[in-house]
């Protein structure tokens, strides 16, 4: 069996004409509309911050409203096609070519969870169910801000963030990426995803570098926005709990810290630095949540877990296919289309990262990792941050109503944490778990992006030290211009879902194609 080195098919990248400092940074086409958009992003911001802001906002609104059923129907159908692989007996095939796994079932599950949940979900962890509990979300009838609003609130919750958000980021897409790879041989590049589309030409020409670049742009406009708010949720945090500056210089010593904690570990690759990041925050992670659980209002966590799962799985069909004709459009565009839009922009490289952290483990092993357990440990984690908020919402201990009509989440964040046991600690201590969540998610994107570079999984140190490093750089100047322009590039990554969705399709067939083709090779099925 030939080996993802020695068959990996060449690439522009390689051509014996390209500049050397380009082939050693990957795909030139890839590098040069990857580093031109972030440049031209950049100086566009300089040249007229309000255009920026503008133009993405327009083009997010129309998506949204255009093609926000779409992308649900492509979350639900990934989910259940992915759900019913798993009961086949080709789920049993081995991925990767590995009869076993490279690293421990704890270690894997940490990997997973931290790099796929990352900053995004703690961030909205503690604000997004105190939000749906004082805002009734359009699928569900409760009046707000009521004990009757909070299983629907916690319901809400984990639609944006359970079971489809998980499946479309690491499940048929990462099947087939392996099964094209580690068994034909084919670049481990999103653009090998539209193989059996477009043939063969796509995998050594152009356009499969344009495919490719698509991606990748998605995900740094997903990436920039997590570090950046990032930086001003713990500069924020750190104002509140200790008195330092709220100001640029702050945000800008965090980022620094955050990108020299993920440029590190990017470095030293999965089996050291991104592995041990992980394990470290989940560690972090039990024990919030055990003092949490231990010193809070326990009851109320496991009745409250009990109703919200039961208001998800009840109302699982109405909330995830509420539409802009039956909601209103800002409601959609900044909750379900946002977020699944912003799933699918992730999906390709994360795909690309599942796959390779997964070999030696059979399919149906992915799929459930991916699709059902690690969505139930996030709706465990919001029940505990947000429930906790609603609880003492409810208490009148806190009232964050107005700052989250604001969308302030930092504030959100840092507010529940407060409330709760240990106080001053436990603010301190989530703003760390928070800063190690967004560097797993740095560290992980910029190993993906080198892999996507170099076609294989044994990318430069050197070259994800570089994908780090630059956007870690853009997250400082958008800062520097305002939070603002973060917030601008974060709604772009919904503009550019709409490519990567359409890369993504072929999945839906392909990925059971592959895993019976694994399959068929491995001796599983006849």
């Amino acid at each position: 069996m030939p080996t993802s080195s020695d068959s990996t098919p060449r690439s522009p990248g390689d051509s014996a004409d390209a500049p050397k400092g380009l082939r050693a940074l990957g795909d030139p086409v890839v590098l040069i509309l990857s580093i031109g958009f972030i440049i031209a992003f950049i100086l566009l911001s300089f040249y007229d911050l309000n255009m920026v802001a503008d133009g993405v906002s327009a083009g997010f609104a129309w998506t949204a409203k255009t093609l926000g059923s779409y992308f649900q129907f492509f979350l639900l159908a990934t989910f259940f096609i992915a759900i019913g692989l798993a009961a086949t007996p080709a789920a049993k095939a081995k991925i990767g070519n590995l009869d076993a796994p490279e690293m421990s079932t704890f270690k894997w599950l940490s990997i997973i969870l931290c790099t796929l949940l990352a900053g995004g979900g703690v961030f909205f962890a503690a604000g997004e169910p105190i939000y749906h509990f004082v805002v009734t979300p359009p699928a569900l009838d409760t009046e707000a801000a009521t004990p009757e609003a909070v299983a629907g609130a916690l319901g809400q919750s984990f639609m944006h963030w359970g079971f489809l958000a998980w499946a479309v980021l690491g499940t048929l897409a990462a099947i087939v990426l392996a099964h094209s790879h580690y068994v034909k041989g084919q670049p481990l590049q999103p653009r090998t995803l539209l193989y059996p589309v477009l043939g063969k030409r796509l995998l050594s020409g152009p356009l499969g570098g344009v495919i490719d670049a698509l991606c990748v742009i998605s995900m740094v406009a997903g990436t920039v926005g997590p570090i950046g708010f990032l930086s001003t949720q713990v500069s924020f945090g750190l104002h509140e709990l200790f008195g330092a500056p709220n100001a640029f210089g702050t945000q800008l010593a965090v980022l620094v810290a955050l990108g020299s904690i993920y440029v590190i570990s990017a470095m030293t690759g999965i089996h050291r630095g991104i592995q041990i990041l992980s394990r470290f925050n989940v560690f972090l992670a039990l024990g919030i949540g055990a003092v949490i659980v231990l010193f809070g209002p326990t009851l109320y966590f496991v009745n409250t877990y009990l109703s919200s799962m039961g208001s998800y799985a009840t109302n699982f069909f109405a909330m995830a296919t509420t539409t802009a004709d039956t909601a209103p459009d800002w409601w959609m565009q900044w909750w379900t289309v946002f977020f699944f839009a912003w799933f699918i922009g992730y999906a390709p490289l994360m795909a690309i990262f599942v796959a390779r952290i997964s070999r030696g483990r059979s399919i149906r092993e992915m799929i459930i990792a991916v699709a059902v357990i690690a969505p139930i440990a996030t709706t465990v984690w919001f029940t505990l941050l947000g429930g906790s908020g609603i609880y003492y919402q409810l208490e009148g201990v806190i009232d964050l109503t107005e700052a989250l009509n604001n969308f302030q989440f930092d504030v959100a964040t840092l507010t529940v944490a407060q409330a709760l046991p240990g106080g001053t600690w436990m603010g301190l201590a989530i703003l760390l778990l928070t800063t190690i969540f967004v560097a797993t998610t740095g560290d992980s994107m910029s190993y993906s992006i080198a892999v996507v570079g170099a076609g294989h999984d044994q990318p430069s140190p050197k070259v994800r030290a570089f994908w780090g490093i630059a956007m870690a750089l853009m997250a400082g100047i958008l800062l520097k211009m305002g939070a603002g322009q973060v917030g601008a590039l974060q709604q772009f990554i919904v503009l550019a879902a709409v490519p990567v969705s359409f890369i993504l399709l072929p999945t839906l067939w392909e990925g059971p194609k592959a895993a019976y083709a694994m399959a068929r090779q491995q001796g599983i099925i006849d």
